[in-house]
């Protein structure tokens, strides 16, 4: 049974005719009259009896009419959502957003909401590395990471920006008398970085270990308020992007240039392979339009 066979029947019985169903249908009455009689021969039983211009419906008629009914209006539902979806009208996005990553994010996302308002988003919060495993993994479509990316031959990436690093101290401390703080003169202080799930803390790990350094982690965390908040404590200092030092209490704490080539370069990744949603694709296109190639690293 095809859902062009119900189609029919249900005409057919809602019109009380095959003319009227077959002009509504825009097909022929043969068609209709020859459709019904396959659907019969399915089945196996009599769906309508003929009485002068009259149709009834036998039980397993009304069975079918009444289902076919119901069919035919969840298909009819299915295809309009399906083409809501196409149209962007509905859907679902499923963004990995690193928490000191929000404030950059806040941006394109308002834009993207303005445009698609019926695109429900669901964000996750949590570091670069578990972000570039949930895509991989096709938990989330797409992702913001810091690079570089662990796998990248299985991610297509955009660059979103790029940000020095600095050292956060205590606002009068010797350290806010720098001009500039390198990794060896942080050899044997309390260091206060990210988790390790955030690409930002292996590299930092790296940074140190090139330099032949083997750095004291006094606190790990993925929020940087609690590390700054640590800083004024004085229990150590912390190494944070620029974007979120200049959203720190300068009357209670200071920042300068960490002396190093490492920057925080942040990307837009998703899978190379797979099925890609048009949410997913119509985000991507937004940020493309945000952060186009001539702003880009």
């Amino acid at each position: 049974m095809d859902i062009r066979m119900l189609r029919y029947f249900v005409e057919v019985v809602r019109q009380q005719s095959f003319t009227r169903a077959a002009e509504n249908l825009f097909v022929t009455q043969p068609t209709i009259s020859k459709m019904l009689r396959n659907l019969e021969d399915e089945l196996g039983t009599t769906l309508l009896i003929r009485q002068g211009r009259k149709l009834s419906l036998t039980d397993t008629g009304q069975a079918v009419y009444d289902k076919g009914r119901v069919i035919l209006d969840n298909v009819q539902q299915l295809q309009s959502e399906l083409s809501d979806i196409r149209q962007l009208n509905h859907g679902t996005l499923r963004l990995g957003i690193p928490p000191m990553v929000g404030m950059i994010m806040a941006s394109p996302i308002a834009h993207f909401r303005q445009k698609y308002p019926g695109i429900e988003l669901k964000i996750s919060e949590f570091g670069g590395l578990k972000v570039q495993q949930a895509v991989q993994n096709g938990e989330l479509d797409v992702a913001v990471t810091a690079l570089p990316v662990e796998d990248e031959q299985h991610f297509t990436t955009l660059h979103v920006a790029q940000h020095p690093l600095c050292v956060v101290v205590p606002k009068g401390s010797k350290w806010a008398a720098m001009v500039t703080i390198s990794p060896t003169q942080l050899a044997d202080v309390p260091l206060l970085i990210y988790n390790e799930d955030f690409s930002l803390s292996h590299q930092l790990m790296q940074m140190f270990t090139g330099s032949g350094i083997t750095p004291r982690i006094a606190v790990r965390s993925g929020q940087w308020d609690f590390l700054a908040a640590m800083v004024q404590a004085q229990v150590g200092l912390a190494i944070l992007p620029e974007p979120i030092c200049k959203k720190l209490d300068s009357g209670l704490l200071s920042w300068r240039p960490l002396d190093s080539e490492l920057h925080w370069a942040l990307a837009m990744i998703w899978r190379n392979e797979g099925y890609l949603s048009h949410s997913a694709q119509a985000w991507i296109t937004c940020c493309k339009n945000h952060w186009p190639p001539s702003g880009s690293l």
